[in-house]
């Protein structure tokens, strides 16, 4: 809205200092802080609200150290995020922009999910919460929406750069380096010098025409990342400020992506697919970055407030739909890395607990308790220090995948 409002008074009154607001890094640094002081300062009033209609979490006796202790901590903190996150995306982006209308479908729809799944846990009396055939239906039902407009909406197209014989020298010295914006069901492999692979080879072996099927593919592939980032982020919820700060720590690096991506001369200095309008994006990452680490001031520990699977949910469908929009989506395996171990290691405790059930008739398990964090709480780390080091390593994860711009 205030993106709209400076435009207009730049152009019919060139009012001073309106122009700041066509660059997108001031917007999206506007966004940063606006989100933060919006999760810091308005979090406790959420806290205290929540408190009074007591909207505390109930907690499983794990045997684990000081679980008992945070029964009846508030949850839902999720909502703190959303809201902090909507309120300077509302008033800063181009809403008209293909990519943010896919981001607020994104957080909106997994914001309801994962409410709904909190409601009835707190509401409800049942620690089963949202049947998790819902949960999945909910996910795969987003993918497929999220798939579809990218791979259908005109708006959403990639440039690619010319070889060096049909590039032209304008008279004003410029150079034509790439060609006309097209549809593609193309992504960036990392770690390749020609780093590009096109969704639709897949179905090369139904001949001739087969690329008009690449749509097949591209919104399966959609549906199997928005579900298994968004389950990798709520199993990574299970320790105070965890999965907060692995979040942020993945989306800001997101936004550094979505910024070259869309960034016509880094895209080629860099050598990266350039996506026209996908640097709109940044305002968003940024402004849900802010909303994190502003919720993160509550949520670390010892947590005043539980993020529930309003947060968790919501986090890992945003995390999912940003890398599948800028093209990025197979560099999640490494950048959110805290995330695949997470769930890696409930499904190898799964499997192997039910394999050597079979086998030797008792099931036998891997770690002491999955997901991993857990193995660590029953190893006698205390909770503080393994959400310390798993940041760390989450550091280590977005340094690797910002090196990947040069390293093939």
């Amino acid at each position: 809205m205030l993106y709209y409002l400076f435009d207009y008074l730049e152009s019919q009154f060139n009012f001073p200092g309106a122009g700041l607001f066509q660059f997108i890094t001031f917007r999206a640094g506007l966004a940063f802080i606006l989100a933060l002081l919006v999760s810091s300062i308005y979090g406790k009033r959420m806290i205290n609200f929540l408190k009074r209609k007591q909207v505390g979490e109930r907690i499983r006796d794990l045997g684990l150290e000081g679980q008992v202790k945070k029964a009846g901590t508030p949850t839902m903190g999720g909502l703190i995020i959303i809201f902090s996150t909507l309120i300077p995306v509302l008033l800063l982006t181009k809403l008209d922009n293909i990519y943010i209308t896919i981001l607020l479908i994104t957080t909106l729809w997994m914001g309801l999910i994962g409410f709904l799944d909190d409601y009835i846990k707190v509401f409800k009396k049942d620690k089963a919460g949202l049947k998790g055939k819902f949960k999945v239906l909910g996910q795969v039902g987003l993918g497929l929406i999220v798939g579809s407009i990218l791979y259908f909406n005109d708006q959403v197209t990639i440039k690619e750069q010319l070889p060096a014989e049909q590039q032209v020298v304008q008279q004003n010295g410029k150079i034509t380096l790439f060609g006309e914006a097209h549809k593609s069901t193309k992504t960036t492999v990392p770690f390749f010098k020609n780093n590009e692979l096109d969704y639709s080879d897949f179905l090369s072996f139904l001949g001739d025409g087969y690329e008009k099927y690449g749509w097949l593919v591209f919104i399966l592939i959609t549906i199997f990342i928005v579900t298994g980032v968004s389950n990798g982020a709520n199993l990574t919820d299970g320790l105070d400020g965890l999965a907060t700060g692995s979040s942020a720590i993945i989306v800001v690096v997101l936004a550094v992506f979505a910024w070259v991506s869309g960034n016509i001369i880094f895209s080629d200095y860099l050598d990266v697919m350039y996506i026209p309008n996908s640097g709109e994006m940044t305002v968003y990452i940024l402004a849900f970055a802010g909303a994190l680490i502003g919720f993160l001031w509550y949520n670390s520990y010892p947590a005043q407030i539980f993020m529930g699977d309003t947060g968790s949910l919501t986090i890992g469908g945003i995390i999912a739909v940003i890398a599948i929009s800028i093209r990025k989506e197979l560099l999640l395996p490494i950048l959110a890395g805290v995330f695949v171990i997470e769930n890696l290691s409930v499904i190898i405790q799964v499997f192997y607990f039910k394999y050597t059930r079979k086998k030797y008739g008792e099931g036998r398990r891997i770690f002491k308790m999955s997901p991993l964090h857990h193995h660590y709480q029953k190893s006698g780390y205390h909770e503080s220090k393994i959400v310390v080091r798993f940041w760390i390593i989450g550091i280590l994860l977005a340094v690797f995948t910002i090196v990947t711009l040069k390293l093939r």
